[in-house]
């Protein structure tokens, strides 16, 4: 039995667009062992930086039957904005644009970097912090020593329960905006 966040609403209908065009829906999930999904912003440093690792990540897991997208999760950057950062740093999967910050909120996501694991049903398993690389915005270690992702997804594909549900963030906090205004 794997372990799941308590309080997590039941997954609404998405139907969300990437930075190519393209409407992503949570029935993708269904096809996948699991779902990452990394909270971005294109002005944080912690989150740039972190662009590689996730690509890595991705590489690693992807033909393991492991979906990824990243979240663009500041509302207030244009569409042209994301798509340009998303082509500059290079991320290997698709940039979602959430003007409604529906997966934020689902999720509790509240820094970039975060990242979130979700079932294939769209059950929270894990919340938090990548690896332990960031120690404090102004200190970080050469390398992770504890890489709290990699080590929840190799729980969920091993069916074995996630040891650590959540994890703290150093990070850029989120700006959450009012959902009745993208309404």
């Amino acid at each position: 039995m794997i372990a799941t966040l308590a309080l997590m609403p039941a997954l609404p209908r998405l139907a969300l667009r990437d930075t190519t065009g393209v409407v992503h829906h949570e029935d993708e999930w269904s096809k996948s062992r699991a779902v990452v999904v990394f909270f971005t912003t294109t002005d944080c440093p912690l989150s740039n930086s972190y662009v590689p690792e996730m690509n890595r990540i991705r590489a690693d897991y992807a033909s393991r039957g492991v979906a990824f997208y990243a979240v663009q999760t500041d509302t207030t950057i244009g569409d042209a904005a994301v798509r340009k950062h998303a082509n500059d740093f290079g991320f290997s999967f698709p940039v979602l644009l959430d003007p409604g910050q529906v997966l934020v909120r689902l999720t509790g996501a509240a820094a970039t970097p975060e990242a979130a694991v979700l079932s294939s049903d769209g059950q929270l398993l894990y919340l938090g912090r990548i690896d332990n690389r960031v120690v404090d915005f102004d200190k970080r270690r050469a390398a992770a020593t504890v890489s709290d992702l990699r080590n929840t997804v190799d729980a969920v594909l091993a069916g074995k329960p996630v040891a650590h549900t959540k994890t703290d963030v150093v990070g850029c906090g989120i700006n959450f905006v009012n959902p009745e205004k993208n309404r």
